[in-house]
């Protein structure tokens, strides 16, 4: 049976007011449970290119953790909170999965403590906000064919990539092109570091629009927002408690996409962790191409944190699918996957411990050939359980990750800020996807001749690219070779702190595939059923 909310948060060290329950099950943590000096370790876990099968990051992260504190290790874990999206896509649940999973698991992939409702409400009133600007020609003048500001849905809808909105006799709107995207402002609030100024003002740079082509850009300070928009995010700021099966004390907060945003946990949720418990797990999504080189180059730079460690996940199953085919031959094939990802790791000063996330069935010959390539290349390797025991079938690799962290790590980010643009997008794409150069749309050299002229070239870059390829083209598997990457368009997030460029045919809002989760899910006698 899991433990009730105040023994959780007596095992983090919270005394009764730096958390408030949320129920029985799961807490808010108050802004004086997160200003307290770091003492622990982080450890970072990552993972080979996405497959089909999945490799189970989450589940591995969640395990590890077990498996820490059953050595006798202080722990917590701080990880993302799911989107509806995925949910009711084709991932399912984001709670982990078998005996390595959060609790409430239900509860978290669905509307949890409201976070997200929270968030796309903001961003849409701002976006109305902006809309009435317009139409009451108020100032300072915007333009409502230079608004950038878009509307928000939590969830895989194709329909809405692209919409016109103001359509209607009278609504007084003018028509305008529009879209949804991923709320800008959930990446806002994932970097945000402790006793860094209040919420408003990192919610006041957000750029909403421009009012002429030379113009500076009109923010959601300008028109006044910030406290609303502050209001409806109050609690949404505050990281959940919760635990896991194991009992760990579990950080949940933040969730933005990996191939289109950062993809990492809040730092202030992170920050929490450091300051409570010996070892802080946490997870960047996707491959280390994506949320693991965010991890480094966005998270830990505004944060001013270094990993002590990384784990990077992988499967049988998924080596053999990126080597084209079943056998121990194709799984060889498909270590060049996991080396493109370890050369990855080793661009930031550190050696990755090699996960082998073990499914049943799996050959023994086949897991002997990725231990041998590891041994061959001086990697700590460990076979992990962490779906079928849990902490107890992770205890191996918490040894390692333990005998691989750097005492006193130094944070090694791949590029200096007051890089350009341009250099620190050929910086990512030749050291980490191995590309041979990137080619650049007329549009995105628009874009960089922008962000110079708003003096924005020192922010790091956010790159928005497929996860199914270290290349920006998904049908390439394992370690794509002789490639180059294209950037379309540039785009700012001001309120976040970093631009994002979008690679090759990178689509921000996914569709639903040809049979959701969602058909799966049902209520059974009281009991939510299907979730994964």
């Amino acid at each position: 049976m899991p433990d009730p909310i105040a023994k959780v948060a007596e095992r983090l060290g919270l005394s009764p007011d730096e958390w408030d329950a949320w129920g029985p099950d799961r807490a808010k943590l108050t802004p004086a449970a997160v200003h307290r000096p770091r003492k622990g370790r982080l450890v970072l876990v990552t993972a080979i290119t996405p497959t089909p099968a999945g490799e189970g990051k989450t589940t591995t992260g969640i395990g590890l953790a077990g498996g820490l504190q059953r050595r006798g290790h202080h722990t917590v874990v701080c990880l993302r909170e799911p989107s509806l999206g995925p949910v009711f896509g084709a991932k399912g649940g984001g709670t982990g999965g078998g005996a390595a999973r959060l609790h409430p698991a239900d509860a978290i992939d669905l509307h949890f403590t409201g976070d997200l409702h929270a968030i796309t409400s903001a961003n849409n009133l701002l976006a109305a906000l902006v809309d009435n600007h317009v139409m009451r020609q108020a100032s300072p003048t915007l333009s409502a064919q230079r608004v950038v500001w878009r509307r928000v849905l939590d969830m895989n809808d194709r329909a809405l990539r692209e919409v016109i909105t103001g359509l209607g006799a009278g609504n007084g709107a003018p028509p305008r092109p529009a879209s949804t995207s991923p709320p800008r402002a959930r990446s806002w609030r994932c970097v945000p570091r402790p006793r860094r100024g209040r919420p408003a003002q990192r919610l006041g740079r957000m750029i909403v629009g421009f009012g002429g082509p030379k113009r500076p850009p009109i923010t959601a300070a300008d028109l006044g927002a910030t406290g609303a928009l502050s209001a409806l995010l109050h609690d949404a700021v505050r990281p959940n408690l919760v635990q896991t099966r194991d009992g760990v004390p579990a950080l949940v907060h933040g969730g933005p996409f990996a191939n289109i945003a950062h993809g990492c946990s809040s730092v202030l949720a992170t920050t929490a962790g450091l300051g409570r418990a010996d070892w802080v797990v946490t997870e960047a999504g996707f491959a280390m191409d994506l949320g693991g080189e965010k991890f480094f180059d966005i998270k830990c730079r505004t944060a001013g944190i270094a990993p002590a460690a990384v784990v990077l996940v992988a499967t049988v199953r998924a080596l053999a699918w990126h080597g084209d085919g079943t056998d121990t031959a194709a799984v060889q094939r498909g270590l060049e996957n996991l080396e493109r990802h370890v050369e990855s790791v080793q661009a930031f000063g550190l050696t990755p411990v090699v996960a082998l996330n073990r499914r049943q069935g799996d050959a023994d010959a086949d897991i002997a050939a990725i231990r041998a390539w590891c041994s061959e290349r001086g990697l700590r390797f460990a076979e992990a359980d962490p779906y079928g025991a849990g902490g107890a079938g992770c205890e191996a690799l918490a040894d390692e990750v333990v005998a691989a962290a750097v005492p006193d790590p130094v944070l090694q980010p791949l590029y200096p800020l007051e890089a350009s643009i341009p250099d620190k997008i050929e910086r990512i794409a030749t050291r980490i996807y191995g590309a041979d150069g990137v080619d650049w749309s007329r549009k995105a050299e628009q874009g960089v001749r922008q962000i110079e002229h708003l003096g924005l070239s020192g922010l790091p870059v956010c790159m928005a690219k497929t996860s199914a390829s270290v290349s920006d083209d998904p049908s390439r598997r394992g370690r794509p070779r002789g490639f180059r990457v294209s950037v379309q368009e540039l785009r700012i997030n001001a309120g976040a702190g970093f631009v994002v460029a979008l690679m090759g045919d990178i689509v921000r809002m996914p569709g639903l595939p040809a049979q959701p989760n969602a058909l799966g899910i049902d209520v059974v006698d009281g009991e939510i059923t299907g979730l994964r």
